[in-house]
């Protein structure tokens, strides 16, 4: 954990319960070592939508829908998502559960690589929720930007890989090197972009915020 186990333990002890379905979908998917969002994020991805109020979401990163079930509950009524799932194995479920949430005339799930479909996306977009392949961030960052407007909201999960991105290349597992140095050239592009605004956050597995700008300063 990046954050004081205890901290984090007291903070989600705070928590309202998120309903029956939710709490299903959550504790089976964590059970099955699905990766799903973390409370604390879960948290602070609701606000970040209650706040935007957007017109349309992009998620890249289904997995059984979670996260998009989630912004759902907090968007408004004429918003719609469109969410983008690679493993052919947790699509059906993830349809089923937008389903049992009678929320899937207002979601659209892509199958298939993320890379290839978000060259296809017109877009725009005016909140964009990141949480799939880390080591792919970087490549995707092109076409998510041209998929963006001034407003929009880039919120990309897991960036701190568990507190792991401070160490030096040669302290992490050499099956995570490439992941570690990717990462840490997608923070620096995300801070070091001019018509971006981020901020990193410490919460859950590491947070980063980012708003395009109107225009370059």
């Amino acid at each position: 954990m990046i954050v004081n186990d205890r901290v984090t333990d007291y903070i989600n002890s705070l928590e309202r319960s998120r309903g029956p379905l939710l709490t299903e979908i959550a504790s089976k998917a964590r059970k099955e070592r699905v990766p799903v969002i973390r409370e604390e994020t879960a948290s602070f991805l609701i606000s970040l939508v209650e706040a935007k109020r957007p017109a349309a979401i992009l998620e890249v990163g289904t997995a059984v829908g979670y996260s998009t079930l989630l912004m759902a509950g907090a968007m408004p009524e004429k918003c719609r998502i469109t969410t983008i799932e690679k493993y052919e194995k947790r699509i059906p479920e993830a349809l089923q559960n937008f389903e049992r949430a009678g929320e899937s005339e207002r979601i659209t799930l892509l199958p298939g690589d993320a890379g290839e479909i978000l060259k296809e996306l017109t877009g725009p977009y005016d909140f964009i929720f990141m949480d799939a392949a880390k080591g792919q961030y970087l490549v995707w960052l092109p076409e998510i930007m041209r998929l963006m407007v001034p407003g929009s909201m880039l919120v990309s999960d897991n960036v701190l890989q568990d507190g792991d991105i401070i160490e030096s290349r040669y302290a992490v597992e050499r099956r995570n090197r490439t992941i570690h140095g990717r990462m840490r050239e997608y923070l620096y592009e995300l801070k070091h972009t001019d018509c971006l605004a981020t901020s990193i956050v410490p919460i859950g597995d590491g947070v980063a915020l980012s708003v395009l700008r109107e225009r370059v300063r």
